[in-house]
């Protein structure tokens, strides 16, 4: 194979600005697929994907494109633009020489164009700006070069106008990728070793898992016995192929090439992204520099009916197989009986991940509060990391509490300014630098506590700004948190389901609207029943729900008022020996109703 006909690339863009869709185009001229085979967002392969117009689980593609009489490779590789798949994109940074920047005309720069293209300078690629849908009547096309100029120091000839819809300007990014991307260059002229990446991989019934891997030196074919570096796993590959965008069968992939490696391991924990594939009879060293994500929030997960609670397992271990930035353990409530503990990237990753349980697996879930990790530590001196409200000690046992705080970028017009400021201000945010972005566009800089962003941040920032503004994050330090575990109690008694952790000065405010919420759920009992919200050694919120009446004197008819009397006498003292000794259990409904109307 000759590397210097060879270009690997990739498109970064915040969500919603076309990489779907040019991509689409790029299949199409460059007769990738044919086009009676062609469909929108033909790379995202998911049914999730295709509804909700997102890229969530990226597609490589290898097209085939003659230039000046020459015929070249180019390796694209499609990354989510959604802020909670930066770990998708930081795969395919690391795979790739150049990437397209890809900004909506009609939209401008945003905040999470920022995140990804500094992550793409970091590690070296060449950028290719490239301004989309360029043709619609919304397009303030010169008014967006000039942020991009102000971006990325480019002239303003560099930048490209093209449309997905239409395909004006795409020829043009092609001949752009062929000169400017740099070809891949072999890291050791070994011709008989072999190293690769893995950005990536998915799981196959039939065939185990499978490998995405860009090869960076020597080449691997059918039946070679390779091995996973980080756990020093070998198998013998099964097959190895290129991505046209579906899988092709080669005889081998080589240096410089994007493809794939059927592995036939059918247990999860073994293939990990970031991780080296080498030959196990001549080990490479491991490829350096790649970020392992770690889960920011956490949620616990049940099945409605306890008998799904071993297709829940199973189905979350297929789940991992394909997805290895996500987490679970097992735990056992006694409200809701067995279920996991999950880790998530953030809050549209565990959407993803429920919605995938309960539509490729049929499951019907109930889902907890989400939280975040806390570093706890007490007064005999001892550390430990809490990820469960239900596990967050008392006030009186702990020295202090750290919990993580995000850096925060907000592009907004300045018309909504003053609304932000206020929402900022609400979420307890340090609010930092604010410059001119571009005309009619005001970046902000802030930090504030993660917890912050399970209290709807992001709803309300889109609702204040009426969807104009946009914004990225990303974990900064630990700091000293000003936190209580706020417990839920039902006729005395903690329910560990709806306990959560929240801010000391919003405690009251969190306890009036839980025991207010779950007071409208809850069926009444035969006696008296206490709804109660507790934080720092006290009950911050009752409501109390009277109790079922039956009327013992109905059957009775004139006669004396004695009579009558003794009969209510009777009752009153049966209501009280239940208020004594009664417990109440909440149905399944109740709690969903609760998890599902945060």
């Amino acid at each position: 194979m000759d590397l210097s006909k060879i270009r690997n690339f990739s498109i970064i863009a915040h969500i919603d600005h076309g990489k779907s869709t040019l991509a689409d185009r790029m299949l199409e001229i460059t007769n990738t697929i044919e086009k009676r085979k062609m469909k929108a967002q033909v790379l995202d392969v998911m049914e999730l994907e295709r509804e909700r117009g997102i890229t969530i689980k990226m597609q490589p593609a290898r097209m085939e494109y003659e230039y000046n009489g020459e015929k070249y490779i180019l390796n694209l590789i499609d990354t989510p633009g959604h802020i909670d798949f930066y770990y998708e994109v930081s795969r395919a940074l690391r795979a790739v020489e150049g990437s397209i920047l890809l900004v909506d005309a009609t939209q401008g720069v945003q905040a999470q164009t920022l995140t990804t293209l500094n992550m793409a300078q970091e590690a070296g690629l060449v950028i290719i700006p490239v301004l989309s849908k360029v043709d619609s009547p919304l397009a303030r096309t010169a008014e967006v070069k000039e942020q991009v100029i102000n971006l990325i120091g480019c002239d303003k000839d560099d930048i490209i106008e093209a449309s997905g819809k239409t395909g004006q300007g795409v020829a043009e990014v092609l001949k752009e990728i062929i000169e400017k991307i740099p070809a891949p260059k072999e890291k050791t002229q070994d011709s008989d070793s072999f190293r690769a990446l893995v950005f990536d991989f998915k799981y196959d019934t039939h065939r185990g898992i499978i490998v995405y891997v860009r090869v960076f030196d020597g080449k691997v074919g059918k039946n070679e016995n390779l091995v996973f570096k980080a756990v020093s796993e070998k198998f013998n590959s099964l097959e190895v192929g290129i991505f046209s965008p579906d899988e092709k069968p080669r005889e081998y992939i080589g240096a410089g090439e994007i493809g794939y490696i059927v592995t036939g391991i059918k247990k999860p924990g073994i293939a990990s992204v970031g991780d080296t594939l080498t030959l196990a009879r001549k080990p490479m060293d491991s490829l350096s520099g790649y970020m392992t994500p770690e889960p920011v929030v956490w949620a616990s997960v049940y099945p409605e009916d306890a008998d799904d609670f071993d297709l829940l397992k199973q189905s979350l271990d297929r789940l991992k197989l394909s997805d290895s930035s996500f987490s679970y353990e097992e735990e056992t409530s006694g409200s809701l009986g067995r279920g996991f503990r999950c880790g998530f990237l953030g809050m549209l990753h565990l959407e993803i991940i429920t919605e995938r349980l309960k539509r490729e697996f049929d499951l019907e879930l109930v889902i907890t509060h989400p939280s975040i990790t806390y570093e706890i530590v007490y007064k005999n001196g001892t550390k430990k990391t809490i990820y469960s409200p239900s596990l967050f000690p008392d006030d009186h046992e702990v020295t202090s509490v750290l919990e993580p705080w995000i850096k925060i970028k907000i592009i907004t017009p300045p018309d909504y300014l003053s609304g932000l400021m206020k929402i900022l201000f609400d979420h307890e945010a340090e609010i930092g630098n604010s410059k001119d972005f571009g005309e009619d566009r005001i970046e902000i800089d802030a930090k504030l506590p993660l917890r912050e962003l399970m209290r709807g941040f992001f709803d309300e920032i889109k609702s204040a700004t009426s969807g104009f503004a946009s914004m990225s994050y990303k974990i900064d330090e630990y700091r000293d948190a000003d936190v209580t575990r706020l417990d839920i109690l039902v006729a005395d008694e903690v329910v560990i389901a709806f306990s959560r952790v929240v801010s000391k000065r919003r405690a009251q405010e969190e306890a009036d609207k839980v025991v207010e919420k779950l007071a409208t759920y809850l069926p009444r009992q035969m006696f008296v029943m206490k709804i109660q919200g507790k934080a720092m050694g006290r009950i911050l919120s009752s409501k109390t729900i009277s109790a079922m009446r039956k009327d013992v004197t109905g059957y009775l008819y004139g006669g004396d008022i004695t009579r009558k009397m003794k009969l209510r006498e009777k009752q009153k003292k049966g209501k009280k020996k239940m208020k004594e000794r009664g417990k109440v259990n909440i149905s399944q409904d109740v709690f969903l109703k609760m998890m599902k109307n945060k």
